[in-house]
């Protein structure tokens, strides 16, 4: 069984593994160990803080084989982005030439550099290692983090965002920075990208250019993968989309990749979850849920069979599944059917 939790100081190797296999264009896992324990050290200190309102909490998470303790993946929110540095974005958008005189109407699209989602909630860090990619791990790594937006909203904005990896070939080159690179920065896609992680975007704002940038002036190459993802992102974006995210005309603003965004109320896994009062006992239903239960602290989360009794209100577990949601008799679990 796996199960959700806040990541630890001793799930540190883990995370580290997770940051080497994630590869190249993956900014939030970056392979330095100061800004890894950084991150895992905020999340701690962010679990435990008590909020009326996001801020500048961030909180990481990991999965864990409940048999051998062996840490599958990780996947994360930031609360509210930008409020202690810069995010930043492109907006694709369009401008239109016209001139009466000689009848010419030109529509064309535009790149405007901004900070847009500034204030908003990020949900990131979503990474499970290949050979765990089977039923519905990647489901609960996923939609864990609506179970727990569903059971405390004040914690998090109204807009919830998700910055999608775009493309990049093998080595981690990515054509949208290659032009980039060529007209304004001096350093490769996998520097910047890294840069970015360990946070020094200082550069970014110094030398990106500050004007809006004409699409068709871009390269061919360049020109083709904006809003695009990464082969490996796909399954991703189509879980985001069937949770009611769209991309609003942002891209990133290293690869181009898109940024879907939906409302908090509005996300299919917040709008469909419930409540009900745990029953500890066998059962042969066969109904797959994802299960959370309702502490933040401690907050667990797992996918498993379930006897959820509509009449009651009340919902059958196995002791298997309640000693991996650490919940008892009575109390009261989050529930997702699948």
């Amino acid at each position: 069984m796996l199960v959700i939790r806040p990541i630890t100081q001793e799930d540190y190797p883990a995370l580290h593994q997770c940051a080497v296999e994630s590869g190249h264009g993956f900014t939030s896992l970056p392979v330095n160990e100061e800004q890894l324990r950084n991150r895992i050290d905020h999340s701690i200190d962010s679990f435990e803080k008590e909020v009326q309102e996001p801020g500048t909490e961030g909180y990481l998470m990991v999965g864990q084989d409940s048999v051998t303790g062996e840490v599958t993946g990780t996947t994360g929110i930031e609360a509210a982005v930008g409020l202690d540095s810069p995010f930043y974005n492109y907006h694709i958008s369009k401008v239109v030439h016209f001139s009466r005189k000689l009848n010419v109407n030109n529509v064309v699209k535009v790149l405007t550099f901004g900070s847009n989602y500034t204030g908003s909630t990020e949900i990131c860090t979503l990474f499970l290692r290949p050979e765990f990619r089977e039923g519905l791990n990647g489901r609960l790594m996923s939609k864990a983090r609506f179970l727990m937006m569903a059971e405390h909203p004040h914690r998090f904005s109204d807009t919830i965002f998700a910055e999608m990896r775009g493309v990049s070939d093998a080595e981690g080159e990515s054509p949208f920075w290659k032009w980039l690179q060529k007209h304004f920065f001096s350093i490769d896609f996998t520097e910047a990208d890294y840069l970015t992680g360990i946070g020094y975007k200082g550069f970014i704002a110094d030398l990106m250019p500050k004007l809006p940038i004409y699409v068709s002036l871009l390269s061919k190459e360049a020109q083709a993968v904006i809003g695009k993802v990464h082969d490996n992102t796909k399954p991703a974006l189509r879980l985001l989309e069937n949770e009611g995210f769209r991309c609003r005309g942002y891209v990133d603003i290293f690869d181009a990749g898109p940024t879907v965004e939906c409302d908090l109320r509005s996300i299919e896994s917040v709008r469909n979850s419930f409540k009900a009062k745990v029953i500890i006992t066998e059962h042969n239903s066969s109904q797959q849920y994802l299960i959370a239960n309702t502490s933040f602290e401690n907050f667990r989360a797992t996918a498993t069979t379930a006897a959820y009794d509509k009449a009651t209100d009340t919902v059958h577990l196995t002791q298997e599944a309640a000693t991996a949601l650490q919940v008892e008799v009575d109390d009261y679990v989050r529930l997702l059917a699948q």
